[in-house]
């Protein structure tokens, strides 16, 4: 069981994502490393919006393999190296985000690991 939590008596979630996911009964955990926007044939396209629809179609094929979908995943955290990317990236995954959507967390960094990576998402999923 699953409950997405937005207290009363807070601000509300200032994108699509919930405060809190309670999860009670879940038999598998998935733990999915940062993914990159790295194309099968290993090159990295330019641009936050490429490279974000490469992260997501990774997320979901780590999904399936696990026997699970969008509907699973509890929490998403983001990495962008330039937050004037964050409109293009937002537009991406909430796309891909079903509801209720899970928690979620977006941090600027400085860099990763790749120098043309423009981000990198991780992702938490239960069934």
């Amino acid at each position: 069981m699953r409950r997405h939590i937005n207290p009363s008596g807070i601000a509300p979630p200032v994108a699509k994502y919930s405060h809190a996911v309670l999860v009670r009964g879940f038999d598998r955990l998935l733990v999915v490393s940062g993914q990159l926007g790295i194309a099968p044939d290993g090159t990295i396209p330019e641009g936050c919006e490429a490279q974000a629809k490469l992260i997501f179609a990774a997320l979901d094929r780590c999904l399936a393999e696990a026997g699970m979908g969008r509907r699973h995943v509890l929490r998403l955290n983001t990495y962008l190296v330039d937050l004037a990317d964050r409109p293009a990236f937002m537009a991406v995954r909430d796309a891909w985000v079903e509801d209720p959507p899970p928690a979620s967390t977006l941090v600027v960094v400085k860099e990763l690991v790749r120098p043309e990576a423009r981000l990198e998402v991780e992702m938490l999923a239960a069934s």
